[in-house]
């Protein structure tokens, strides 16, 4: 059956959403679901104590964000697509909260477990708000809305852990989750008045087998990837679902070519546009994240390792925290540069600024204003590339794709911080130092994890030089904010 999902010729005469209030409270969900990742780093030393739970066990309550956070994120992107974004970035936040509350009331393992998972759903928040952005925000603010929208997910970050470690320092530790449950909450209710639903869908039946192909072997490449370090690289657990991985990868691929309503269209991700600034994503992940291993730990080390700096998880906080306004900033001067020479440029120019941060740091790092210029270098170059990428993928995708498209971008950028963790533990691990009978990082070894992310921030500005170069890539359909048709105007739907 066939079906077009077109908005009613009256409503163009309707008044047109806010603009400004909408990419306002889009951001404001983005920094709240990007806080809840953060949330828990302040307490996770004392889980085992507050859990009563060894360490190996309560290492899942972060293992667990990440791997819903994987499966989510695709899933919430497609349905987006067929259903309604807005519904789905509604769906995603009660999920937050919902695992807030969980996570709230826990004293043990399991509740804690159960209740993170659940937070690592809302994930899509910040890629199905930019699909929405696509279809409701004039072209002429498209760039800007965007960059501001991805900034979000680096000023959450960054404003949460100083957050966290002053509300754990000061309160009972559940304070933190019921703080999360109350911005949910307040997000929610804010995006139920201002943001509007958007009329492009896809409709359509909903790829079950792939959904679960995807996140079969999702879980068993980021569990083998994540507990490496644990199970030990060689053991027969890891290789056995790192093995895994890629059969059922593979098999997915083959369905997912054949099916007629895909989970992910293979063939658009194929496009040149798509697939390199897909694979940019995944080195710019990595790159991103080598910093937030590095730089908390040289400052929290003992002094008298002679390169740590011995101060607490709250100044931690307060160093990173000034990253996350500089993101912020950049974002409207990213979005200036991709009007200007389109977001090829940005994200090259973005990369080149992460690499240089990265470079820096192996020279500076022994006093704490070192630290702060380094986080805000990179920070600014993060700003950069995290408003091209999505004006990269709205480029080269239909706007009944958009959800899907942007949730897998991000999908991409999981994965490199998710292999950036492995590889960082490895190499922290190797290269040790004797401190009172205890091995610690080593100088060196914090210096050639720097390196490594300066390399693949580098690897970034390589592979976006494979991008058609396109000015206009984030341009959507013609109607600019207030037109109803045009840019409201829905795919039809092949059944």
């Amino acid at each position: 059956m066939s079906e077009a999902l077109a908005r009613p010729a009256a409503a163009g005469a309707s008044a047109p959403p806010r603009s400004n209030a909408v990419v306002a409270v889009l951001a404001l969900a983005g920094i709240v679901v990007s806080l809840m990742q953060t949330l828990v780093i302040p307490i996770v030393p004392e889980l085992p104590k507050l859990l009563n739970a060894p360490a190996s066990d309560t290492a899942w309550a972060v293992t667990a964000t990440l791997l819903a956070a994987a499966v989510a994120t695709p899933v919430a992107g497609r349905l987006g697509d067929m259903i309604g974004k807005r519904r789905m970035l509604l769906t995603s936040i009660v999920l937050l909260v919902a695992g807030s509350v969980v996570c709230a009331f826990a004293d043990s393992l399991v509740p804690m477990i159960v209740g993170r998972a659940l937070q690592g759903l809302s994930a899509a928040v910040v890629p199905l708000g930019i699909s929405i952005l696509r279809d409701t925000v004039s072209a002429e603010k498209l760039a800007g809305s965007t960059a501001v929208m991805s900034a979000s997910l680096g000023v959450g970050g960054a404003l949460g852990l100083p957050t966290a470690a002053f509300i754990a320092d000061n309160w009972n530790w559940h304070i933190l989750f019921w703080t999360s449950a109350a911005l949910g909450v307040v997000s929610f209710l804010l995006v139920l008045v201002f943001v509007p639903e958007s009329k492009v869908r896809t409709g359509g039946r909903f790829d079950l087998v792939g959904s679960l192909g995807l996140s079969a072997g999702l879980l068993a490449l980021l569990l083998a990837v994540s507990k490496g370090g644990t199970w030990g690289w060689t053991s027969g657990t890891t290789l056995g679902l790192g093995a895994a991985s890629v059969v059922i990868l593979v098999a997915w691929g083959w369905w997912e070519l054949k099916a007629k309503q895909p989970l992910v269209d293979l063939r658009t991700t194929a496009k040149p546009q798509v697939l390199f600034t897909n694979l940019a994503s995944i080195a710019l992940g990595f790159s991103m994240f080598a910093m937030s291993l590095v730089l908390p730990q040289l400052l929290q080390l003992p002094t008298q390792t002679g390169y740590g700096l011995g101060r607490s998880m709250l100044t931690v906080g307060l160093v990173l925290a000034p990253q996350g306004l500089v993101m912020m900033a950049m974002s409207a001067v990213s979005a200036k540069v991709t009007k200007a020479k389109g977001p090829k440029v940005t994200l090259m120019i973005g990369a080149l600024i992460v690499a240089s941060g990265y470079g820096l740091n192996i020279l500076l790092m022994s006093e704490v204003w070192h630290l702060v210029l380094v986080s805000c270098i990179i920070g600014a170059g993060v700003g950069f590339t995290y408003g091209a990428l999505p004006a990269l993928i709205m480029g080269a995708v239909d706007p009944s794709q958009t959800g899907a498209a942007n949730s897998l971008n991000t999908l991409m950028r999981s994965l490199g911080t998710s292999f950036a963790s492995a590889l960082a533990g490895v190499i922290l691990a190797q290269m040790t130092t004797d401190f009172g009978g205890y091995a610690l990082p080593s100088e060196n070894g914090f210096k050639v994890v720097m390196a490594i992310g300066a390399g693949a921030a580098l690897l970034a500005f390589l592979l976006a030089t494979f991008i058609p170069n396109r000015k206009a890539a984030a341009a959507r359909p013609e109607a600019t904010e207030g037109e109803g048709e045009g840019a409201e105007e829905t795919a039809t739907v092949k059944a």
